[in-house]
């Protein structure tokens, strides 16, 4: 068999070998089936941790846990809102005890190393929810060994000379890039079979109040279903991003976890 990072990929023998001997890092991916306009697939928020996790496990001998497809509510001021066909979203419950019983079957497993990496924003506080309960329950069990890192790959985005390369003229914030230049050009860098350019709707950043309303007003959301323009996205952009990505989050994991 050819060796994978992918615990999917490979024999329960040498997944316990990896885990119980080598005490191997599992990186689980935690996406959404979320619209991404008119140019992108919809299962962008679980392609790119994904592929971030797997460029990372290949430098520090992490594994990858099949990805969670779903997530929680797409939020409108975040991913344009729950009101577009094709997006699928989980109640917040659902999530938490889906992180919750995977957390427990690792552990199970042998595993005390784990790095949840987020695509989609939403999903933050229930994954910190499922975590929190997974650890009582083992702490009840007698197991208190087993620790969890959180992070999304966005945030590693901060250097402003970075920033100024993918926005020469001006970031205007993390909170419309929703189907913009950043996801936009990171798909071009990794998926480019599942993007389509010239279906970019070039519009206005999105606006909204500094409140929510409930039932959201769709009006409110650009058309598109995008917060900003992808049409400066680029390959070399998401090359940019992707490299800084995995080196920030693999010296992350060594700084946790050791290795």
């Amino acid at each position: 068999m050819k060796a994978s990072v992918h615990i999917g990929d490979l024999t329960w023998k040498d997944y316990e070998r990896r885990v119980r001997e080598e005490n191997a890092v599992v990186m689980l991916p935690v996406g959404a089936l979320e619209q991404h306009g008119h140019h992108m697939s919809m299962n962008v928020d679980v392609l790119l941790p994904t592929a971030v996790c797997e460029r990372v496990a290949e430098r520090t001998g992490a594994l990858v846990a099949p990805g969670i497809q779903y997530g929680y509510k797409s939020q409108q001021k975040s991913g344009g809102g729950n009101h577009y066909p094709g997006t699928t979203s989980l109640d917040g419950a659902t999530l938490t005890h889906t992180v919750l019983d995977i957390i427990r079957e690792l552990a199970r497993h042998g595993v005390r190393k784990l790095a949840i990496l987020n695509g989609h924003f939403e999903n933050s506080m229930f994954l910190v929810e499922g975590i929190d309960l997974a650890l009582r329950e083992l702490r009840y069990a007698g197991i208190d060994d087993f620790r969890v890192m959180t992070l999304s790959y966005w945030d590693f985005v901060n250097d402003p000379q970075v920033i100024e390369q993918l926005y020469p003229d001006g970031f205007l914030g993390w909170d419309i890039e929703h189907g913009g230049v950043f996801e936009t050009s990171l798909m071009l860098a990794l998926y480019p079979e599942l993007v389509d350019m010239d279906a970019v709707v070039d519009h206005p950043p999105a606006t909204f109040p500094p409140y929510d309303m409930f039932p959201v007003v769709p009006e409110r959301t650009p058309a598109p279903g995008t917060l900003s323009s992808a049409k400066t996205a680029s390959k070399d952009k998401g090359e940019l991003i992707l490299d800084v990505c995995v080196k920030g989050i693999s010296e992350a994991l060594g700084e946790e976890f050791g290795g």
